[in-house]
Parts: structure tokens; sequence; C-alpha cells
């Protein structure tokens, strides 16, 4: 006999995971006028001249242009993100179509010209001049204007005498009546910033009665003070001088002025010398090498993973509580749906008993009399007394007449009701089995995790629980997907677990072999589980309660004691015609009990 692991699944009484977990705040590191100077300092060096062979839009904020030099080809990434505006060599991008206007209109006019200028707009300022000619040596053609500035972050084109031609964000005189961006008008720089401009040559008494003039908290008063510095080069340098960043200026001791002072100029003589030691520290990088972890290849390789990580983790985070959220208002709807559906097939049950009453009636016709509201007569069967309902201004026949109408009504209901039925209550199924895969990837850990995600998301388009206007589909030809979960037994074996329904038909009907076992909770929504094996070798019973206890483990049932898991050789796991994507039915199955609670995902 055949099973679906999905049969009854409601029945089963677990303690749910949350799908709708509050979103962990994400704060990216600033990227400062010291890091922007790092990386135009290596730019000049390795990319510098190069010709602009291709420009790509990654999303709404984010350009990346293909810079071809007598060495090497690369990306040069230029985002106006609010929060992670920034300038380094980056990924390729992806194959699929670009249809951002912004990014065809660089295109165009900056295709075959060459990279031969970055120059800083002004002193200590996060903005910087990328400039375009034909070829090195010749008067620039167009100005690529990058400003890094917070949620101001802007990039605007223009021509040889600075006339905007395009930018990233407009802004109109209601956004902005000090400084519009339009395309047409002469492009104008930012405004200056009035603090103070850093220096080697001052002296310490002068820099201490700059920062300490208004009593406050250093980091902030450093803040406040001088220009070109981020609060995580303060934090740093802080770190550095043991002092704590919320002491006052007016308690500061005199050897916590020196100590700051000292590293102070350290960061002056990094900038000056353009030497810089890219690292790793424990809230994100450095190009100063203070409290570095794990120094970096180079510079453009530790930006370019940090943001597009912490991209990542936010667009992860965002399409998560998406995902969770849609699923919740369809699988409420088609609860009720089934549940509405459920209460006319109660009624329904009731077509019988109208038919019942009916030939209880039609053999006691002499009983009948003019004006009755009811009649009791006896059971055909049990001699019971059953009581009718009449209409009084209609005879024994008609009355009967109605009540065999009644019983072919709900007759027909059930017909009808019963496919219904058992159509919502797949996609119950379905859903559930969704629901429970994105419930498996709760945190961002590598880019697997969010590629598991936008699986889930592309199913609900194709599926028709999406609509796919505001995403982009993932191009036919690329290759399927097989990021699963491995693990390994205390024999050795290794085990794949699928993190999403795609994986999990791919798993089950693409990578299974004869020699495989396939494992699934039994009746409760979770991953596909296979146990790899080589012809001959036979599993210890240790290593199926340990695949046993990670199929349990990666279920809805992860919060239970114990789980029922059943497994079988793949031969025996087929996929019903016209089945959606993860359903699957088996036979030839055992039963062993999975401890999901025995199992820790670090182990």
């Amino acid at each position: 006999m055949l099973h679906s692991f999905a049969l009854n699944q409601r029945k089963w009484k677990y303690t749910e995971l949350s799908t709708l977990k509050q979103q962990r705040l994400i704060v990216v590191q600033t990227f400062d006028f010291t890091t922007l100077t790092a990386v135009c300092s290596d730019i000049r060096a390795h990319w510098l001249p190069a010709r602009i062979e291709q420009v790509y839009q990654r999303n709404s904020y984010t350009i990346a242009i293909a810079l071809r030099t007598l060495k090497q080809r690369d990306w040069l990434e230029i985002s106006w993100h609010p929060q992670a505006a920034r300038l380094h060599v980056g990924d390729p991008p992806p194959r699929t179509p670009d249809t951002f206007t912004f990014s065809q209109q660089l295109l165009h006019q900056l295709s075959g010209l060459a990279l031969v200028g970055l120059e800083t707009i002004a002193p200590w300022e996060r903005a910087i001049d990328l400039q375009f000619a034909r070829r090195p040596g010749e008067s620039a053609l167009y100005h690529l204007y990058v400003e890094i500035m917070g949620k101001y972050s802007n990039v605007i084109l223009t021509d040889a005498t600075n006339t905007i031609i395009t930018v990233a964000r407009q802004v109109n005189q209601q956004k902005s009546s000090v400084r519009p961006i339009l395309t047409g008008q002469v492009y104008e720089t930012p405004p200056s910033l009035t603090s103070a401009i850093p220096s080697l040559s001052e002296s310490q008494e002068r820099w201490q009665e700059r920062v300490s003039l208004v009593p406050g908290a250093i980091k902030r008063q450093l803040l406040k003070t001088y220009r070109g510095i981020s609060p995580s080069l303060i934090q740093s340098m802080l770190l550095l001088s043991d002092v704590d960043p919320e002491t006052s200026t007016d308690t500061l001791k005199p050897e916590d002025w020196q100590r700051l002072f000292h590293h102070w100029q350290e960061w002056l003589q990094k900038l000056e010398s353009r030497k810089f030691e890219p690292a790793w520290t424990a809230e994100g990088y450095t190009v100063l090498g203070w409290g570095a972890l794990q120094p970096a290849r180079d510079i453009q390789e530790l930006l370019n993973r940090y943001y597009a990580d912490q991209s990542n983790q936010q667009t992860f985070s965002q399409l998560r509580h998406q995902l969770s959220q849609k699923l919740n208002n369809i699988l409420e709807k088609s609860r009720l749906k089934a549940a509405n559906f459920e209460q006319r097939l109660q009624q329904s049950e009731q077509a019988d008993e109208y038919r019942q009453k009916a030939d209880l009636l039609m053999a006691h016709l002499h009983e009948w009399q003019v004006g009755m509201k009811e009649i009791t007569i006896p059971d055909f069967e049990t001699g019971e007394p059953v009581k009718i309902t009449l209409e009084p201004d209609k005879n024994a026949v008609q009355n009967a007449q109605n009540l065999y109408k009644q019983h072919q009504k709900l007759k027909r209901a059930r017909t009808a009701v019963e496919p219904l039925l058992a159509e919502v209550n797949a996609e119950i199924d379905y859903l559930e089995q969704v629901e429970a895969a994105i419930s498996q990837i709760e945190n961002y850990t590598t880019a697997e995790d969010l590629q598991a995600l936008e699986e889930i998301r592309e199913e609900l388009i194709q599926q028709r629980y999406l609509e796919d206007s505001e995403y982009r589909r993932r191009s036919s030809t690329e290759a399927a997907n097989t990021n699963f979960y491995h693990y390994r037994t205390p024999s050795g074996f290794e085990v794949l677990i699928g993190r999403n329904n795609r994986q999990n038909d791919q798993l089950t009907f693409r990578v299974a072999n004869d020699y495989d076992l396939w494992f699934h909770a039994q009746e409760i929504p979770g991953s596909h589980v296979l146990l790899r094996l080589e012809p001959g070798t036979v599993p210890e019973e240790a290593d199926l309660q340990y695949v046993a206890n990670l199929t349990a483990y990666f279920s809805r049932g992860r919060q239970s004691d114990q789980v029922p898991v059943v497994y079988t050789q793949p031969k025996y796991v087929y996929k019903p015609k016209g089945a959606k994507p993860g359903i699957a039915i088996y036979k030839q199955e055992r039963i062993i009990w999975g401890q999901p609670q025995s199992f820790s995902p670090e182990s």
C-alpha cells in the first residue's frame, strides 16, 4: 500500500516553529574617508588606465563597470545605497538581463572610452571624480562623480563642461532647495563641511584644545570636531588607546590624551604614506591593521566580501520575512476554505436522513391530515418514533417530494465538495511543506542560505502564489542547484539533505541511486534526506539512528522528543502525476524513531 508523507499531517501534534521571528538589526560598517582613500590608491596603482567594456546595474543602488587593462579584466562596483554606499572592485554581475535605464545611459556614453583619472573633489570629502577620455593623456570627455554621503549618496555623469547627462538619483527642488541635482543642470560640488581638517603638523596641545572645547563624550567630540573620521575609526582608535568611548573630555587623564594623540598621528601618517593594512576584525574590517584578526589578501577582496555578505544578510532577512508573511496569509485562507468545505460535507451527511423521512411519509400517507405541521411515524427497522416536520399548506405527497429534493441536493453537494476539499487539503499539505523549509533556514550564514530562499521564492512564483513582476527570474540555462546540507554518519557515510522543495526533488529523483537509502519524517512536513551508500556496504544501526535524528531535526517535528521517520530505497519513492514540488509517495518503508533533540547543527 502506498503512503503519502503529507497524509493527515495536520493531525500530528507538534510544537510549531515561528516563521515570523523578530528580524535581526544589521549594522553595516561605514565606508569612510580612510577606506575610500585606500581603495582609490589601489585602483590608481592597478587599474589606471583601463578600457570601459560594459556597464551593468545589479539593483536599484549598484552598478558594475567592466575595466580592462593590459594585465586584467575586473568589475568596478559603485553603490549609492543609503546604508552601504561604496566603491571597490567586485565580482562579475549575474547573467540575467539588465533592465535599468541608468546603466544603459552610462554604457551609451562611456563604452570604448578609457578610465584615465580618479581624483577627490575636495580635501577630506567622500566624493571622487572618475575621469573618462578616448585615451590616456587626453582631456576628459566625461566625469562620473561618486558621492558617498549616507542617505544623500549619489552617482552623477557629466560632460566635459560639467553639465549633468544622467544621475542615479534625481534631486528636485522639493527634495532639496539647497542643491538640486537634475539632468541638464551644471554639476555643483557638495557643500563644504565646517569641521576642522586633520593635520600631521598640528600639535597635541592645539588638537586637544579643539576636541575638548565643549565638554562631552570623547567619541562624539572627535566626530564633531574633525573631518574624515567615522564611528568605526574612532572606536578602533579609542580601543587601542584604552579609552572608554563614553568618557567625558574633561575627565580624560594626560596619559589618555597622549596615547590617543599618538594613534591619531599614526592614522594620519598611514593616510599620507598610503601604507594600508587590510584585515578582518571582530566587528567588520580595517584598512589600517588595527584590531586585525585575520589579514586580507588585498583591500578590494576584503571590501567585496564584506559588503556582499552584508547585502546578502539584509536581503535574506527581508526575503524570509516576506515569504513567511505571504505563506501565513495564503495558509490562513486555505484553512478557512477547508473548514467551510468540511462543514458543507457534514451537512450533506443528512442526505440519507431526508430520504428516510420521505420514504416513511410515503408509506404512511393515510395518517396525514390537512393542516398538520409535523407527524411522528415509527422507523421501519427499529420501530423508534421519527418526527417529521411538514409544511401545513402542502399535502403529504408534496411534503415527501420536498424531502426527496433535499436528499438529492445534499447528495449532489457531497459529490461536488469532496474533490474540492481534497484539492484544498493537498494545497495546504504543499504550503506547509514550503513553510517548513523556510523555518529550517533560520539565519544567514553563507550565500547558500540566501540562494535556498531565492529558490523557494522562484518556486512560489512558478506555482502562481507570488507575482513575478518584482523579481528577476533565474536564467533557464542556470545549472541545477546542489547546495544540499552535508553531514557524515559515525561510520563516515555521506548524508545529503534538501533545503527546499526544488532541492528535495533533485535529491530524490536525480541524485539518489539504487544503493542509497531515502529518509523522511512520517506524515510531517520536512526535508528529503539521502544516506549515500556504495555497492555492498551496509550501514550500522548507529548510522541509521544518526540519519533518523537528522531527518527529525530537519522537519516540523524538530521541537519534539521523538519523531517517527520512514526510510526506504529510492526506487520505491515516486512522484504522483501533476504533484507539486517536494511531494512524493513511497512504499516498502521501515520506521525508526528519530530524536531531533540529540542532534546539533554544529556537531
